[in-house]
């Protein structure tokens, strides 16, 4: 089915890399590629409002299909008016289909072609997650971008382990396309296939005629090594479709991020920047700092020299090593305030850079500073 409501154009090729400046058009308005993404699980990201999300120039963020149909339940946020208006987010939402979810979080699992058997890890409550059931949650909850359901193996899978779930993805995403009812919503299928790039490419083949405005990567960044994971998108890079945004899921470390740029990667999110946030960690150009050590203590910087951030314009090290400390929530709202724009920010000068013929330095010079 045809997705009138979105288009993709491209405004510039870095020659060098293949790194892509684009505008994703969508009905909640249009994102500026390439993008990070907030991810907000279940209808927030976590400690921050939307004035916060809109004041550190986020453009869309996720939520995930799987935890808002165990809570409150896709009804009620129907009923709510969706969910842009239940979370008042007037911009872009991508819903995960959950699949990585049920698989990860789920015990007694029972996978076919008609989908998924899994018991919710919060009440133990058995239910079948089937390819029609992910795209009816998500037409409830109205998002603008719905994840077909996939099956996601961990590193280490063996061919035919990825072969079978790849095989199984593809079956679910015939069975999402038939029921995704598309207008206002684009339907994005997820290219698997674990490290095997013969599967990969199958799977590229299988995920191309569905993929009528969006495709996603699955599957990376899971336990792989990160030079494992840039090889891969080497090998995806040129088979995947050009005129469409491109979508590195649940990938979003500063380094990461340049990389997969630099790959033809327009869309990436990750968990990690409110994550470590809640452990007292910040990025910064130079990497990681915890700010919770007592290297810190008397510390009267900002976070970081520069960094247009609320956390950054108003409090020093010292004051959020206190909070954090203090187990006080203002601390980890800060740092994550900080470490979400830092990788938006990070997200909008690699833009920049592509836009103005420097990609390749811009890139060089982040990663020699950048230490993992």
């Amino acid at each position: 089915m045809q997705e009138v409501n979105f288009s993709f154009e491209i405004e510039k090729v870095c020659p060098k890399t293949g790194a892509r400046a684009g505008i994703f058009h969508t009905p909640h308005g249009d994102i500026k590629t390439p993008v990070f993404m907030p991810v907000g699980t279940q209808a927030t990201v976590k400690g921050l409002r939307p004035e916060d999300l809109n004041e550190m120039g986020a453009q869309i963020i996720l939520s995930n299909t799987y935890h808002l149909f165990l809570r409150p339940g896709e009804d009620i946020v129907e009923k709510a008016g969706g969910l842009h208006k239940f979370m008042n987010w007037e911009k872009p939402i991508l819903t995960d289909s959950g699949g990585f979810q049920v698989f990860s979080l789920s015990d007694l699992r029972k996978v076919s072609e008609a989908g998924v058997e899994f018991r919710s890890h919060l009440s133990g409550e058995k239910f079948m997650m089937t390819p029609k059931l992910c795209m009816d949650i998500q037409r409830a909850l109205d998002s603008d971008i719905n994840m077909a359901l996939d099956q996601c193996t961990e590193a280490g899978a063996t061919y035919a382990e990825a072969e079978s779930a790849m095989k199984l993805t593809k079956i679910w995403l015939e069975k999402c396309f038939e029921a995704h009812q598309g207008g206002d919503h684009v339907l994005f299928p997820i290219v698997q296939g674990n490290m095997f790039k013969d599967l990969r490419a199958k799977c590229v083949e299988y995920c191309t005629p569905y993929a009528k405005c969006g495709i996603a990567i699955g599957g990376l960044s899971v336990g792989e090594e990160k030079s494992v994971m840039y090889d891969m998108l080497d090998f995806l890079n040129p088979i995947l479709p050009a005129n469409m945004p491109r979508y590195l899921m649940g990938v979003g470390s500063p380094d990461c991020l340049i990389e997969g740029s630099a790959r033809g990667i327009d869309m990436m999110d990750c968990v990690l920047p409110t994550r470590i946030a809640r452990n007292g960690t910040a990025f910064s150009s130079s990497g990681k700092m915890v700010i919770k050590n007592s290297t810190f203590k008397e510390d009267f910087r900002p976070i970081e020299e520069g960094c247009d951030c609320y956390a950054c314009r108003h409090f020093s090290r010292a004051y959020i090593r206190h909070l954090i400390n203090a187990d006080e929530m203002l601390g980890a709202e800060l740092l994550s305030i900080h470490n979400l724009r830092f990788l938006i920010r990070l997200a909008e000068n690699t833009r920049k850079a592509i836009m103005g013929d420097y990609f390749p330095e811009f890139k060089e010079e982040f990663l020699s500073k950048y230490k993992i």
